[in-house]
């Protein structure tokens, strides 16, 4: 699967966050979040293995027991059910892949069978 860049087809996650996928295969799935400056993504955990990359801002995350501040051109990897949230410090953009993929963040057409 292969996608040209584009500015649309964002989609309101929870306030102040927005994303889009970029393309997912049969394991994995690539999505870019648009992240504004003071939301938050509430403590949560499921089952995907979530390995991101911050292009552009400032994010602090808590993960399990730890607390870690990123800045534009650091990396994560965050296990499979280990609750994790994170605090928005300055508008940023995130890449992230999710293993196996996230049914949730498929576009509706394309839902996997089985």
């Amino acid at each position: 699967m292969f996608e040209k860049h584009s500015e649309s087809g964002y989609r309101l996650a929870i306030k102040g966050i927005e994303l889009k996928t970029l393309v997912y295969g049969e394991k994995t799935l690539m999505t870019k979040f648009l992240l504004k400056k003071d939301s938050t993504i509430p403590l949560h955990a499921h089952p995907h293995e979530q390995t991101g990359y911050l292009l552009r801002g400032r994010l602090r995350f808590s993960v399990g027991t730890e607390k870690w501040d990123a800045e534009a051109g650091d990396a994560w990897c965050i296990p499979g059910g280990v609750e994790h949230g994170v605090e928005i410090i300055e508008d940023s953009v995130v890449v992230e892949v999710f293993s196996p993929v996230r049914e949730d963040y498929l576009p509706k057409e394309k839902k996997i069978d089985g």
